[in-house]
């Protein structure tokens, strides 16, 4: 099969591997198309914990089943599905287990024509959705559920801020406040994207770049009672001052750093709830996946290549400049 693999720090190359072969409880799952994530770009340079080469990635994967392998079970081959990334979460809702990991790290993961799986991470893939769509929503989809309904409990007619608008997570965490009556501003450095967000029905932007954005967002809104954040580092004491009374703030993510302080004093005045999550447990998959489906919510696509290109790919991606997700497609 055709496949990218890292077979040594920061080198990527497109090549020919063996089919991957199933163990018991597993199928194959040929791809028609995966998405990138920004957990593949940190694997390739060697910002990621448990590096492992050589490594196929890919976390996000949508197909047909090739080889059921003998498993029982409510899918046959041929039928479309998309995967859970998010393996052995165990059974407590509220964080999952030590041996929770993630496809693509430390197995092999979707960049590839085929992968193997345990069936019990698939679901059929939303009838409404192309292969594209499809692959971009597994990964960015749960981890933005979670964070809006599991960890925020949003409530509709709610407030709610997106910080850095623009990335997967982001643009289907908007998708989703919006899809259940809240009311959301975005953020990004972006004009353009701020655009893009309204033009998806977010009510409006900030540019998080510009000198007073808070206080422009406090006159028009007021305070946000959800913000979700993936940024952190020292635009998150920002974040504290435009949060409502009572507000949640949400992160998944820190890619710019740990903030470099946290002024309690704001935080327990205004009785906010801060909240980490990561990821999402098999109910919120399932939940995620109903919810996408009710509400014909459709990931937001930025580019598609072929599999051929996928150095072309990750550079998009390392570049910053996508609106949505990057996807790949794969050869039959």
């Amino acid at each position: 099969m055709l496949a990218v693999q890292f077979p040594a720090l920061d080198h990527l190359i497109v090549t020919e591997l063996p089919r991957p072969v199933p163990t018991p409880g597993e199928v194959v799952v040929q791809l028609r198309a995966a998405a990138l994530n920004h957990r593949d770009l940190w694997i390739k340079v060697g910002k990621y914990a448990g590096l492992k080469w050589p490594i196929i990635p890919g976390s996000d994967g949508a197909g047909v089943i090739a080889d059921r392998n003998g498993v029982a079970g409510q899918f046959a081959e041929g039928d479309e599905v998309i995967i859970n990334p998010g393996f052995d979460w165990g059974s407590n809702e509220r964080s999952q287990s030590r041996s929770f990991s993630i496809l693509g790290l430390p197995r092999d993961g979707t960049l590839a024509q085929f992968v193997a799986v345990p069936m019990a991470q698939i679901a059929r893939k939303p009838t409404h959705l192309d292969w594209s769509e499809a692959a971009a929503l597994p990964l960015a989809g749960l981890t933005a559920y979670r964070a809006v309904f599991s960890r925020a409990d949003l409530k509709p007619g709610e407030k709610v801020l997106i910080n850095g608008v623009g990335g997967g997570v982001a643009l289907l965490a908007m998708q989703y406040a919006i899809a259940h009556g809240a009311e959301v501003w975005v953020t990004s450095s972006h004009p353009a994207k701020l655009d893009r967000a309204v033009a998806l029905g977010a009510k409006g932007g900030f540019d998080y770049n510009e000198k007073g954005w808070t206080k422009k967002a406090q006159e028009q809104v007021g305070g946000f009672d959800v913000i979700i954040e993936s940024a952190g580092g020292t635009g998150f004491e920002r974040l504290i001052d435009v949060a409502a009374f009572g507000g949640r703030i949400v992160f998944f993510g820190a890619t710019r750093g740990d903030p470099l302080s946290l002024p309690m004093r704001k935080v327990f005045w205004k009785q906010l709830s801060l909240l980490g999550t990561t990821m999402g447990s098999p109910a919120d998959w399932q939940a995620m996946v109903a919810f996408v489906a009710a509400n014909q919510i459709r990931p937001v696509v930025s580019d598609v290549f072929p599999l051929s290109a996928a150095a072309q790919a990750f550079a998009v991606m390392a570049n910053g400049d996508q609106f949505g997700k990057v996807v790949l497609t794969l050869p039959d």
